[in-house]
Order: C-alpha cells, then structure tokens, then sequence
C-alpha cells in the first residue's frame, strides 16, 4: 500500500506558495490532510529549493517551534505519523520530544549527530541523495551513470544508520536536488533498481521544475504532471509519495491500485 506524505512548510520562501502555513492556521490544514487521505505530514522550515541560501539552526527553530508545539499540545501525533524536514540537531530534538517520528534529511545522515538522535528516539530516517548543496546542486550536475552513483550513496549511508543501530529506513532519490531532467527521469523509471537495498522508496516530485522542462508551466498548474511522474514512480515501486496535493493524490492511488489488482 503505497502511503502519502503531505507538505507543510513553516518558510515563506517555498517554491511553492500554497504549502506555506503559519501557526494560525495550520491545526486546519493538519486535520484537512489527514481526512484527504495522509498517512504523513512533513513539517518543513527550511527552502531547500534550487538556489536557496542556508539559514542557522536558531532561525530554522523560530520557524517550526510553534507549529511544532501545537502538535505536541493537541496531541496531533495520535491521529497521525509527524516528520520534520530538517538535518538540524536542535529542531529534530524539539520536534522528537514533541512526538515525532520521523527525521526527513535532504543530506542523508551526514551529520552524526543526527544519528544518535535517530538511535536515541528509535525514529524512522528518510535518507535523500543530493549531489552537491542547495546553493549550488542546480549548477549543470554530471554523473558518469546516475543510477549507480545514486545507488552507492545508498549503500554507504545505509552502512552508516546501521552503525548507529537505526533499523527503519526510507530511501529518497532527490528528484531535483543536483540533477538534470534526463537524471530525474532515469531515476523514477529505474525506481525498481534500488529495491534491491530492501528499504521502503519515496519519490517526491511534486510540483518541481522538470514538470516546467518537458511543459512549460507555473508551479501551481503542475498538478497533473505531478501525477504522472508520481504514480509512475508507484508503479516502478515507490512506496512513499512526498507531495503538496494530498486529496487528489489519494484518489489517483486508489483508481491506479484497482487497475493493477483487477
């Protein structure tokens, strides 16, 4: 069963407007998600979209703190599973307190210190590949073969999150993160190669500019290439789906699964 993950973003630089909540409105939008269909709500304070600057983990905490905390103090973890979209020692630690359960880094366990939080919380680790960083990731990426060098990075952070005894492991291509639309495209019909690391996949190209490379469109008409790409990627064996339109993801999974079990 493949199982949704719907986008919050705490930043007002998202790349896309309508994932951006405050604390004001957000109990709302959690709820609305959970009835459209999530299994998951990423939490985000953080733009990690082409181009975009670092900030410090203080500013990053001032983001998500109060988000966080209304999760925490109406006990939201109950209805449904949290994960923060973080590498930030100091946000992750507030938000596992906080009950979270899952820890969604763009930069695949580098920091160790993410580690022993993952190790110390028994939490669930999404591992993304990204060649290079957000900065600069978008600056004409090469690979000699992009299936195999994604494939490798896998295996070594996977060898990495054992060391530190974390057992639940998500992997995630980084569709977009230092790739061109060619590399994007062999990794969603490729999905099915990792499959031999035997961990869950998620994909996550939700609304992202490959979409405006093979179509020229704004971010928010790429609904529908959105669906395409994704249930594609479902279809080649992802099991997770990170993406901003969780009610009509809900529905296109469901028409795909009773077509492939008819």
């Amino acid at each position: 069963m493949t199982k949704i993950m719907g986008v919050i973003n705490a930043n007002q630089d998202s790349f896309f407007k309508d994932s951006r909540f405050s604390s004001l409105n957000v109990e709302i939008e959690i709820n609305k998600m959970i009835n459209d269909g999530a299994n998951i709500i990423d939490i985000g304070g953080v733009s990690s979209r082409p181009g975009s600057k670092k900030v410090s983990n203080e500013e990053e905490f001032s983001r998500v703190k109060d988000i966080i905390s209304i999760i925490s103090r109406n006990k939201l973890y109950e209805k449904i599973d949290f994960s923060l979209d973080s590498y930030s020692p100091l946000c992750l630690k507030y938000a596992l307190d906080a009950g979270f359960s899952i820890i969604n880094d763009i930069t695949g366990l580098e920091n160790s210190e993410v580690c022993e939080l993952a190790k110390e919380y028994n939490s669930t680790v999404v591992i993304m590949h990204m060649q290079n960083n957000p900065d600069n990731m978008q600056n004409n990426p090469e690979y000699k073969d992009v299936i195999q060098e994604v494939n490798d990075f896998f295996i070594k952070r996977i060898k990495k999150a054992k060391n530190y005894n974390i057992k639940n492991i998500i992997l995630d291509v980084g569709i977009g993160f230092g790739k061109t639309l060619n590399h994007n495209l062999s990794l969603i019909n490729n999905i099915n190669t990792f499959k031999n690391l035997e961990n869950n996949i998620l994909i996550a190209a939700s609304r992202k500019s490959m979409i405006n490379e093979i179509i020229p469109c704004e971010v928010k008409d790429r609904l529908a290439g959105t669906l395409v790409l994704h249930l594609e990627a479902i279809r080649n064996g992802a099991n997770f789906v990170r993406c901003h339109d969780v009610k009509e993801h809900f529905q296109a999974i469901k028409v795909q699964e009773a077509l492939l079990n008819h």
